[in-house]
């Protein structure tokens, strides 16, 4: 089998005081694994068991009566994504590449995380908010539920999760407060840098 529960970067605790040890032992532990083993479980004895992540996602997303396997493959990808998009000392200003682009598109880091914080405020219900590479442009995106913008052939460069259970046990109804923990304290730029090439 091709999916499975990657390992994390860091310690589980190790995003702490913005996200706790309990929510990433629930968060990872529970939901995201539970996306993985429903994934393997509707891909086993068919001609997509050996087949990559990506390449699952994007036979699902063309073919209505696998929709339930597009929901967990793509949340099986995107919450691999997230963990990568975060980092003990992160967050802050933009650095490195990214920093250049962002300041051409959006005028400034300030104006981008504005924005970036508004799409992830308004996305309503669960789902997740992006800052893409589109047609070689930076733009900030969400997608509802599952979806996942690499199924529509966009790249992303940086994802948070704005569905209850990212947040929850630390911040209640507070999405907002999550969302500036985020951008201030825990973004991985280097992992954003690294999706430039």
């Amino acid at each position: 089998m091709t999916i499975s529960l990657p390992s994390l970067a860091y310690a589980k605790n190790a995003l702490e005081p913005y996200i706790s040890e309990k929510t990433i032992e629930f968060h990872y532990g529970k939901h995201h694994n539970a996306y993985v083993e429903n994934a393997r479980k509707l891909i086993e004895g068919t001609d997509l068991a050996d087949q990559s992540l990506e390449a699952i996602i994007e036979r699902a997303v063309a073919d209505p009566s696998k929709q339930g396997l597009f929901n967990n493959a793509a949340q099986v990808w995107n919450h691999s994504f997230y963990w990568n998009c975060m980092k003990p000392g992160g967050g802050g200003a933009a650095s490195g590449r990214i920093a250049d682009q962002i300041a051409s598109v959006f005028g400034n880091y300030e104006k981008f995380a504005e924005q970036f914080k508004n799409a992830a405020m308004t996305q309503f219900g669960s789902g997740w908010a992006w800052l893409v590479l589109k047609g070689g442009r930076l733009e900030i995106a969400k997608t509802g539920n599952a979806d996942t913008p690499m199924a529509h052939g966009v790249k992303p460069l940086l994802t948070i999760d704005v569905w209850e259970h990212a947040y929850y046990l630390d911040y209640q109804n507070r999405r907002a407060d999550y969302i500036d923990a985020f951008l201030k304290h825990l973004v991985n730029w280097d992992f954003v840098n690294s999706r430039l090439v």
